[in-house]
C-alpha cells in the first residue's frame, strides 16, 4: 500500500489502499484546499511528477523539489561535527538526494520549524537509521504520519548540540521553532526562521503572519513573543524559507527594527 502526499501541502500521510478523505493542515484556516479540491499523490506519482535538486544558498546546502511542489520551501542541511542537521524537510526523498546527503557525512537529526514542512520527514529519517526528528509537542495534533523517530519536545529551548539549539518563538503556530546556529556566519551567529519570521522580498526585514496564504496577520501579543524569545540570541544572518530569502548581514539589527515597523503599522 502507499503512503499518500496531499499535493497542495506536502504533507505525508500513512500507508493505504486509498487516500485520506482529507487533509487536517490544508482545512486550517492557515492554508487552504487545492482551488479543484483535495488532490493526492501516491509516492509513485510523486517521484514520477518531481525530483530533487540541492545548491549551494549563503554557505549551506539547500534542497528542494523541482516543479516547485506544495508549498514551495527547502530544507537545509547544517554541519554538526562529522554529520548533518536538516532543518525543515521536504515531500519527498529520492535516492539521488539520499546518496548526496550521505557523502556529505549523513544526518545525525532532523528539525523542523513547523507543520507546514514536515513533509516526507519519516523518509528522511529512515534512511539515516531513524534519525531523530524533533517537533515541538504544541503542536503534535499536526503529526500526520506518526514515526517512532518523531521526538515532541516540549519547553522554550533544546539544544542539538552545543552549536544548535532549537528555540520555540511561537506565533504561526503555537510550537513554531527557529533554529539557533553559533557557528554560523562564520561565527557571527545565524538565525534559520522558516517562515516563523519571513524574510521580505526586500531582504532587508522579516515580517510575521498568522496565515500567509489567507492575509491573517499576527496580533501584537504573538510578535512581542517571538521579539522576546529572539532577543538573547547573538546572530548576524538570518536564512529564511525559501532560495535565496536571506539577510546576509545585520540581521540582528534588521529583526529588531522590523519588529518595531510590524508594531507601528498594526497599531493604528
Amino acid at each position: 500500500m502507499p503512503y499518500w502526499t496531499c499535493e497542495q501541502c506536502g504533507a505525508q500521510f500513512p500507508d493505504s489502499d486509498r487516500p485520506p478523505p482529507s487533509c487536517p493542515i490544508c482545512e486550517d484556516e492557515r492554508q487552504f484546499v487545492n482551488w479543484n479540491g483535495q488532490t493526492w499523490l501516491s509516492c509513485e506519482e510523486l517521484a514520477k511528477r518531481h525530483h530533487l535538486v540541492w545548491r549551494d544558498d549563503l554557505g549551506l546546502i539547500g534542497i528542494a523539489a523541482e516543479p516547485r511542489l506544495a508549498i514551495g520551501q527547502r530544507a537545509l542541511l547544517v554541519s554538526d561535527g562529522d554529520a548533518l542537521v536538516m532543518w525543515d524537510c521536504v515531500p519527498l526523498a529520492t535516492r539521488e538526494a539520499i546518496d548526496y546527503v550521505k557523502s556529505r557525512g549523513g544526518l545525525k537529526a532532523i528539525a523542523i520549524s513547523h507543520p507546514h514542512y514536515y513533509g516526507a520527514l519519516a523518509d528522511w529519517s529512515e534512511a539515516f537509521g531513524n534519525a531523530p526528528v524533533y517537533l515541538h509537542e504544541d503542536d503534535a495534533q499536526w503529526i500526520t504520519r506518526p514515526h517512532p523517530s518523531i521526538v515532541p519536545w516540549r519547553g522554550e529551548t533544546l539544544a542539538i548540540s552545543d552549536d544548535l539549539v532549537l528555540v520555540r518563538a511561537g506565533g504561526h503556530f503555537a510550537g513554531a521553532t527557529v533554529l539557533h546556529w553559533r557557528k554560523g556566519a562564520d561565527g557571527r551567529g545565524a538565525l534559520l526562521t522558516g517562515d516563523i519570521a519571513q524574510v521580505a522580498m526586500d531582504r532587508r526585514h522579516v515580517s510575521f503572519m498568522y496565515s500567509y496564504p489567507n492575509y491573517t496577520p499576527l496580533n501584537a501579543t504573538a510578535v512581542r513573543r517571538i521579539a522576546e524569545a529572539i532577543a538573547p540570541l547573538a546572530f548576524d544572518r538570518i536564512y529564511g524559507a525559501w532560495w535565496g530569502r536571506n539577510i546576509e548581514r545585520g540581521a540582528k539589527a534588521a529583526f529588531d527594527a522590523s519588529v518595531a515597523r510590524y508594531l507601528a503599522a498594526i497599531a493604528g
